[in-house]
């Protein structure tokens, strides 16, 4: 904005209204002369809008009254229309940048504007963009290979989102159940999942999502689903079931369930029980997969393997797929035509994520994910640690949550106006870090700041409860 020197006689002052959030502290001061209890002659340096940033500020108004008209109000969107982005930073219409921890929600992982992502985009595009899964296609079949290379997985399915990935490991671990057990008229169907899990909206993947107002606005979802509390050894051995349990589904890291991280022991527990049960290990790593921990896989920090994995959030680099990662074992049951997707796999969206795989498998780059997580969440630990509401600080890699002992929400606000963007988990409880992972740690450090300054408005907001 552009900074104006007013003049202010009697009668305009006493007319002045100038709101707050305009005004802050640092961006004015107003200098008075008085004479005989009158102000006579005062000067305000302030901040105004000039007529080009008033009608950008007239476009984000009028984008948001569209959306309200056109849209259908399924989300709680955060008031600001973002129109740009590089590297870590975004910014909106207005033109303030905002450092965005957020990555839209773990799916930026190498930032907004990333140069090989941007070419891999415009070569591919020029080339061809999509055939369907009629016909093969080289980026599609180089994806897989390259997923297969660096994984325990023997094949692939692609998707294009999270939640179809999931949905196609529920079809997947019914069919293998039914194909291992060819005399059984009754083949396990159950799933367990655990406290906490989000595995998406679609009616499937929303039945082994824990959170009851995702699933109880659309009951009946899909039956034979039990939960049990996240990380309870002893709570799944009482429910797995040889001939009844298909599958456990679980995220090694939960990252909208409040950044909670399973055990070794615990998975290592699920891995045996599986075995003995029958059943599939499927572990759900759409948010924490693909370097996010500092390992391309977050499985692999626990040294326990899955018979299934799903992926999708960061793959491509913010272009939308998923993926179905399995064993030959749960291949070999699945047949033409037992699944499948128009979209899925295209040349565009596959030959951008080999650009994102490429960038985010090279070891020095997951490295540099450990390093900065490290030093991350040691200067959260400094700042923030014993300070009113703060409970927990934990995380791994760039996957990072702060618990609190009440809503983040007006955190999460007051750090967007100071142009800092993170997310809740939880219970709205615990603020969530997941920002690139190209992020510099001198924008960590920004981020460290920004969230301390902003702590205070806790309080304000629990005393005003």
């Amino acid at each position: 904005m552009s900074s104006t020197r007013i003049s202010l006689n009697q009668s305009t002052l006493n007319m002045c209204y100038i709101r707050r959030q305009f005004l802050p502290d640092r961006e004015r001061s107003l200098n008075v002369k008085i004479s005989s209890g009158r102000v006579t002659r005062a000067s305000l340096n302030v901040e105004v809008e000039s007529p080009v940033e008033k009608a950008a500020s007239n476009k984000s108004k009028e984008a948001m009254e569209a959306a309200a008209k056109f849209l259908v109000g399924t989300y709680a969107r955060a008031p600001i229309v973002l129109s740009s982005g590089k590297g870590s930073k975004l910014y909106d219409l207005e033109g303030r940048e905002y450092l965005d921890m957020t990555s839209g929600i773990a799916v930026n992982s190498l930032g907004h504007s990333d140069p090989d992502v941007v070419k891999a985009v415009i070569d591919q595009a020029n080339t061809l963009v999509h055939v369907s899964n009629v016909y093969y296609s080289v980026p599609q079949i180089e994806l897989a290979r390259r997923l297969v290379e660096s994984s325990f997985a023997d094949r692939v399915f692609f998707s294009n989102s999270g939640t179809e990935a999931n949905e196609a490991a529920i079809k997947f671990a019914r069919k293998f159940q039914r194909h291992s057990n060819p005399n059984e008229k009754e083949p396990a169907t159950e799933f367990i999942a655990f406290t906490n899990s989000f595995h998406g909206r679609t009616m499937g993947a929303v039945a082994l999502t824990s959170k009851e107002q995702y699933r109880s606005p659309f009951e009946p979802v899909m039956p034979g689903v039990t939960f049990v509390e996240y990380g309870n050894i002893q709570a799944v051995k009482e429910v797995i079931r040889k001939g009844k349990t298909a599958a456990v589904f679980v995220e090694p890291i939960q990252g909208e369930g409040g950044i909670r991280s399973a055990t070794k022991e615990f998975l290592q527990f699920l891995r045996s029980a599986c075995d003995d049960a029958g059943a599939l290990l499927v572990f759900d790593e759409v948010q924490c997969g693909l370097g996010r921990t500092g390992c391309l896989w977050a499985h692999e920090a626990y040294g326990v393997f899955p018979d299934i994995m799903t992926l999708a959030k960061p793959l491509a680099g913010g272009m939308p797929i998923g993926a179905v990662l399995v064993t030959e074992r749960v291949s070999s049951a699945i047949n033409y035509g037992d699944h499948g997707s128009t979209f899925a796999g295209g040349p565009l969206v596959c030959q951008v994520a080999l650009a994102t795989l490429h960038k985010i498998s090279n070891p020095n780059f997951l490295s540099s994910v450990t390093k900065k997580g490290e030093g991350f969440k040691r200067k959260l630990a400094e700042k923030l640690g014993g300070k009113p509401h703060v409970k927990e600080i934990r995380g791994l890699g760039l996957i990072i949550g702060i618990e609190l002992d009440v809503s983040a929400s007006p955190l999460v606000d007051a750090c967007r106006e100071s142009g800092l963007l993170v997310l809740t988990a939880g219970k709205g409880n615990v603020v969530r870090f997941v920002p690139p992972l190209i992020v510099s740690e001198q924008e960590l450090d920004q981020a460290v700041e920004i969230l301390t300054s902003c702590l205070p408005i806790l309080d304000e907001s629990s005393s005003s409860n």
